[in-house]
This record gives C-alpha cells, structure tokens and sequence, in this order.
C-alpha cells in the first residue's frame, strides 16, 4: 500500500501557483512579441539598449545575467532583422559596440506598449496596494536568492 499521507499536493506549494502565473504571463506575452516579429529575449536586448549609447555585448550580457554565446546569437538575429549595428572602433577592432538602428529604436516603444498591455490583462484587476506587496515580496525573493538571470523565456 502507497502511504500518500506524507506526499503534499501540488496545490499547496508557493512555487506551483508562481509557476502557473508566471506561464500564462509569459505565453502570452510571447504571443504578443511574435505578431512583432520578436522574441522575449529579443525584446530584453532591445529595452536594454534604448535608454544607452552604443555598448560592447559583454557588458550587455553582463546586465542580463547572460552567456556571451547568448548574446551573441541574440546579436545576430537582430542585426538580420535590422534593429541593431555592430561596429568597431578604431582603437581595437577586437572592441564592438551595438546600437540600436533607427528601425530598433522605433520599435521598442511598440513592443513596451505591449508588455504594458499584457501587464495590464494579467494584473490590472489588482488594487495598487495589492501589487505593491507582490512585487516587494517578489522583488525581496530575488534579493534573498542573489537571482540575476533576466527572465526571457
């Protein structure tokens, strides 16, 4: 006989209920980026560089909490989707510093305008009191965890 008293259920961990929201957040949101032709990892890369000047892929990917192989995958599909530049300097072409192009820089307004919008669908039924202690108590587990890793899947 299988002693099943001792075996919690699914329902009652924490984790299950973040994991089962933060699915349907994510899907979602992901639907909505590839009707822009873009990937949530695209769209990180993207945000990050909006607000900066020309920057070397290293430091992006230390920004993110990504590998140096993830960026620069993640470098190529937008420089074939024309959204970034890759240049050297003058100094050391070893150095490269990525930009966003003036069709990236459009874009980022739009593809932000949707993630307000998938925000919004999933979270704007909450009481700005409500929201303000899940994202502090979300915010306190990644402090507590050291978590760096941007999420983009």
């Amino acid at each position: 006989m299988l002693d099943t008293a001792s075996v919690s259920p699914l329902e009652t961990h924490l984790g299950y209920w973040l994991r089962f929201v933060s699915n349907q957040v994510s899907h979602a949101f992901r639907m909505r980026l590839q009707e822009q032709d873009t990937t949530v990892a695209e769209w990180v890369v993207l945000r990050d560089l909006y607000d900066r000047e020309a920057t070397a892929p290293s430091e992006v990917a230390e920004r993110l909490g990504m590998t140096r192989g993830a960026i620069t995958k993640l470098v190529d599909r937008l420089l074939a989707k024309d959204l970034l530049t890759r240049s050297a300097t003058t100094l050391d072409r070893r150095y490269q510093a990525l930009a966003l192009t003036p069709k990236g820089r459009a874009l980022v307004p739009a593809l932000s305008a949707e993630a307000d919008a998938n925000d919004a669908d999933f979270f704007g039924h909450l009481d700005p009191a409500a929201r303000t202690v899940i994202e502090s108590v979300l915010k306190d587990i990644v402090r507590r965890h050291g978590l760096r890793a941007v999420p983009v899947d």
